[in-house]
């Protein structure tokens, strides 16, 4: 790219008018005083490819992916890491100088950087994780968690198939179980995380027994409208350390960040107020 344009990244989606990552890379660009436009693009699965295509040569030097696109940027990208392969999706593509995509899935490093912020006694290794959910968000958690060390997950699914499909493909320390006894493997959890959209605003409310829940647990949600689910307030009565899932938006997008603008933000209360803006 010509080092005298100023530099255009945005975010691609279908719907996109919910996303707050505008708010959010626009409040960094502003208060670090760097040029630069950050733009929500709705992008038809069919025009996926040649959208991609084209904005490089518009000055886009990169941009985020979400649903329902993140799993067929894998077929579009040049290059490839490691982790978006494991996890089967990616939410962050680099254009870079010679023309080549570069996809990367940075859903996990967001997810533990804001258990790491927001629970800063949380251990990985003080026991099991029970996960609710199997969709691509559970991927790219189950992958972060494992990483981190947690001895084992057991993965409550209202489908059992997809959960079995995660055992075969993260191995032993993925452990499945029935979606009527997600309670018992929430009662027997260090960590317990919803990654399913039960409880968001609009869906369904997470129809499972909280009644295991207990001060000793951190317990984290992806969902961040609401805010503080029913999961997150049934936590908080029962004295655990709760996280909601507005962190984990604010964090995923910070490698993204750094490479397309060439520094790396911080997540602060301001940049969380000017997500929720």
């Amino acid at each position: 790219m010509n080092p005298d344009m100023i530099p255009l990244a945005g975010v691609i989606g279908r719907p996109i008018v919910h996303s707050r990552s505008p708010q959010l890379h626009g409040y960094w660009l502003k208060s670090m005083g760097l040029p630069g436009h950050y733009i929500p693009m709705e992008v038809a699965a069919e025009d996926l490819r040649e959208v991609l295509r084209t904005l490089p040569k518009m000055g886009f030097v990169g941009v985020n992916v979400t649903i329902p696109h993140k799993e067929a940027i894998l077929e579009i990208a040049d290059l490839v890491t490691d982790r978006a392969t494991v996890i089967g999706a990616a939410n962050t593509l680099i254009f870079r100088n010679d023309g080549k995509i570069h996809a990367d899935n940075t859903d996990g490093y967001g997810f533990i950087e804001n258990l790491k912020q927001n629970a800063p006694n949380w251990d990985p290794t003080a026991g099991p994780t029970a996960l609710l959910g199997a969709g691509g968000a559970a991927r790219a958690v189950i992958s972060a968690l494992l990483d981190a060390g947690v001895p084992e997950i057991v993965i409550s699914n209202r489908t059992r198939a997809r959960a079995d499909k995660l055992h075969d493909d993260f191995g032993r320390r993925v452990r499945v179980v029935e979606w009527v006894q997600a309670g018992n493997a929430i009662e027997d959890a260090a960590t317990v995380v919803n990654t399913t959209s039960l409880g968001m605003l609009g869906k369904p409310e997470l129809r499972v027994p909280l009644d295991g829940l207990s001060k000793h647990q951190v317990v984290t949600d992806i969902v961040y409208n609401p805010l503080k689910t029913n999961l997150l307030l049934e936590a908080e009565k029962a004295g655990a350390t709760v996280v909601d899932g507005l962190g984990m938006l604010l964090h995923q997008a910070v490698p993204g960040f750094e490479r397309w603008f060439g520094k790396r933000p911080e997540v602060t209360a301001e940049a969380r107020a000017a997500a929720l803006a």
